[in-house]
């Protein structure tokens, strides 16, 4: 398999390390994911983390010209309709995600679970996410995500807080308050170590795979 790395930051060099831990080499780095030789792209996955105004610029690129794409960079759901159809209408495989870690799939399906069970009996909802101070998007796409699968299962808008403190990873919890009790529900990233090992379990899901997908949806 030929894996292209988009953005070539902290999470690029994080990428390239999981791919090398599974003997994958990195065909190619680049902070210029437009540069790459189409030939190139036409046989290799994209794996992407910038930032969200560089993929609002290089998507349509990567669905042109790449066989597949695995999207961890977030902040660019408000076009998200326009964005996976132009990856459908191109034909080029996209597993996308606000969060790769396969610890927060397992919270999104922990959170669905207890929504529904907790579902008109008085509950209310809160979110929390702390990220590090580069974060961009706030709040998180993840609490985003957690904030959707509430409503849907609770049937109660939650809300949700953000904050920026130093280097934190990422912490998201949610809160569901009744009138007898709490229950809260909470992931912790130690790293962003486990991001890119998501995307890279995802990378190689692409093998025989089309279409547009969520990852928490293949894996849940």
């Amino acid at each position: 398999m030929k894996v292209v790395i988009s953005g070539y930051g902290r999470m690029g060099h994080m990428v390239e390390d999981r791919l090398r831990a599974r003997g994958i080499e990195p065909a190619l780095c680049s902070e210029d994911i437009c540069s790459v030789d189409p030939a190139l792209a036409r046989e290799a996955v994209c794996i992407d983390f910038t930032f969200p105004e560089a993929f609002r610029a290089n998507y349509r690129f990567i669905a042109e010209h790449f066989k597949a794409a695995v999207v961890g960079t977030t902040g660019w759901y408000d076009i998200k309709d326009e964005v996976l159809a132009e990856f459908a209408r191109q034909g080029c495989t996209l597993i996308w995600s606000a969060n790769f870690s396969i610890g927060v799939i397992a919270l999104f399906a922990a959170v669905e679970k207890v929504s529904a069970v907790l579902k008109d009996k008085g509950y209310k909802a809160h979110i929390s996410e702390t990220h590090h101070i580069h974060k961009l998007d706030k709040p998180s796409g993840t609490a985003k995500i957690l904030g959707d699968i509430v409503e849907k299962g609770l049937g109660v808008v939650p809300d949700i807080e953000s904050f920026r403190e130093g280097e934190v990873p990422g912490i998201h919890t949610v809160e569901l308050t009744g009138s007898c009790d709490r229950l809260s529900l909470t992931h912790e990233a130690f790293s962003r170590e486990g991001l890119a090992e998501g995307a890279v379990v995802a990378a190689l899901m692409t093998e025989g795979l089309t279409g547009v997908h969520e990852f928490k949806d293949l894996i849940i």
